[in-house]
C-alpha cells in the first residue's frame, strides 16, 4: 500500500520539514545513556550464540546416520539465524565503535559461519535504512519476485506478474528458498567492483560452502545429506523471513511524492512487535523496529528501554506509532501482499 492507501496519518509533503523533531528526541535518548555500548550484554549473547552454533554441529556429528538429523537441521537453522542477527548488529556498529573490528568480525560470522556476504548485505541494508519502504530507493521493496504496491503490480512483467496474483498464499512457501537466495546473491555480489575486499569475501564464502557440505556428506549418506541440506536451508529462510517481514511489510510504501523528515520517514514505515522476552530473543531485538530505525547503532539491549521515550514523544507530535502482536504483524503483511496483487487478478479476470 502507498501512503494514500492506508489509514495512517498522511505524511507531510514538500516544504513542511521538521528537522528539529528528531534532534530533540535524540538528546533525550542520549541523556538517558541508551546510546552507550553494552559490552557485558554482547559478551553474554555472543557466548550463548556460539554455544548454540557449536553445540548443534557437535550434536550433528554425534548422531550420525539417523532420521533425528532432520530435527537437528531445524535447530541448526535457528543457530544460523541467531548468528545472522549478530552480523546485523555488527554491521550497525552496535557491538563496538571500531569499524575495523566490526568488519573483521562480520566477515567471520557472516561469510565464514553462515555463508552470507557481509559487505554485500551491509550495503543493501544501509540503503534500506536510508529510505525504508520507498519504492524507488529501498532494495527490500524492489519488485524482484514479490510486488509491494499496486503501482508495482501494474508495471510488473514476467515472474513478479505471475507470482503477484496470489503472492500472499505463496509468501511462506517462497521463504523456504530465501536461505539459498541469500547465498546466491552473496556470490553474485563478488562480481561488483564496488564491493570492498572481494578476494577475502570470496575466499571465506567458498570456505563456508566447502566446509558445510563436506561436514554433512562425511557424516550422512548422500540421500540423507541432501535432505538435511534442504530442510536446514528451508527452515533458515523461513526463520529469517518471519524475523524481517513483521518490521515493514504492510506499512505505508513511500514514493517520490512523499518527502518526510527523518523521524517521520522511519516511524511511519516501521512496526513494533509485542511479545515479551521470547519474541525479543527470537527476533534479535528487531521487534523494536521503530527504535532501531531511529537509532541504528543503539545496542539491542537498550531498544526496550528507549521504547517508552520514543512512543511518548511520537504521541506528543501526533505521529502514528504502530505496534501489534507477532501473528497480527504477519497477518498485516499478508493482507498487504494480497491487496498489492489486486490489479493483476482484476486484469486476468
Amino acid at each position: 500500500m502507498t501512503v494514500a492507501e492506508t489509514s495512517h496519518p498522511a505524511p507531510e509533503r514538500r516544504g513542511t520539514r521538521r528537522g528539529s523533531d528528531f534532534a530533540r528526541l535524540s538528546r533525550r535518548v542520549a541523556e538517558a545513556g541508551l546510546l552507550d555500548k553494552r559490552p557485558g550484554y554482547y559478551a553474554m549473547r555472543i557466548g550463548l550464540v556460539a554455544a548454540l552454533f557449536g553445540g548443534t554441529w557437535a550434536l550433528f556429528a554425534a548422531l550420525g546416520d539417523s532420521w533425528w538429523q532432520l530435527g537437528v537441521a531445524v535447530l541448526m537453522a535457528v543457530a544460523f539465524a541467531q548468528v545472522t542477527l549478530l552480523a546485523h548488529d555488527l554491521a550497525h556498529g552496535q557491538i563496538t565503535r571500531s569499524r575495523r573490528v566490526s568488519r573483521i568480525a562480520g566477515l567471520i560470522v557472516g561469510n565464514l559461519a553462515v555463508g552470507l556476504s557481509y559487505g554485500w548485505w551491509m550495503d543493501k541494508h544501509t540503503r534500506h535504512h536510508a529510505n525504508p519502504n520507498h519504492e524507488d530507493h529501498d532494495p527490500d521493496v524492489a519488485p524482484d519476485v514479490l510486488i509491494w504496491s499496486q503501482r508495482q503490480a501494474e508495471a510488473s512483467r514476467g515472474l513478479p506478474r505471475f507470482v503477484g496474483r496470489w503472492q500472499a498464499f505463496l509468501f511462506f512457501p517462497l521463504l523456504t528458498l530465501e536461505g539459498v537466495n541469500l547465498k546466491v546473491s552473496s556470490f553474485r555480489a563478488l562480481r561488483r567492483p564496488s564491493l570492498k575486499h572481494r578476494g577475502t569475501e570470496g575466499a571465506l564464502l567458498a570456505a563456508h560452502v566447502v566446509a558445510y557440505l563436506a561436514a554433512i556428506f562425511v557424516v550422512l549418506p548422500p540421500p540423507m545429506a541432501l535432505l538435511f541440506v534442504a530442510v536446514h536451508q528451508a527452515a533458515y529462510g523461513v526463520y529469517l523471513g518471519c524475523t524481517f517481514a513483521p518490521n515493514h511489510k504492510g506499512m505505508p510504501v513511500l514514493t517520490a511524492e512523499d518527502e518526510l523528515d527523518f523521524l517521520r520517514k522511519q516511524v511511519l514505515t516501521s512496526r513494533n512487535v509485542r511479545g515479551g522476552r521470547l519474541v525479543n530473543t527470537a527476533l534479535g531485538g528487531l521487534n523494536f523496529q521503530i527504535e532501531h530505525h531511529l537509532f541504528p547503532s543503539m545496542p539491542t539491549a537498550n531498544l526496550r528501554k528507549a521504547q517508552p521515550i520514543v512512543r511518548d514523544y511520537c504521541a506528543s507530535l501526533g505521529v502514528d506509532y504502530v505496534e501489534c502482536g507477532l501473528l497480527e504483524s504477519w497477518g498485516q503483511a499478508l493482507r498487504h501482499l494480497h491487496e498489492a496483487g489486486r490489479p493483476l487478478r482484476a486484469a486476468r479476470s
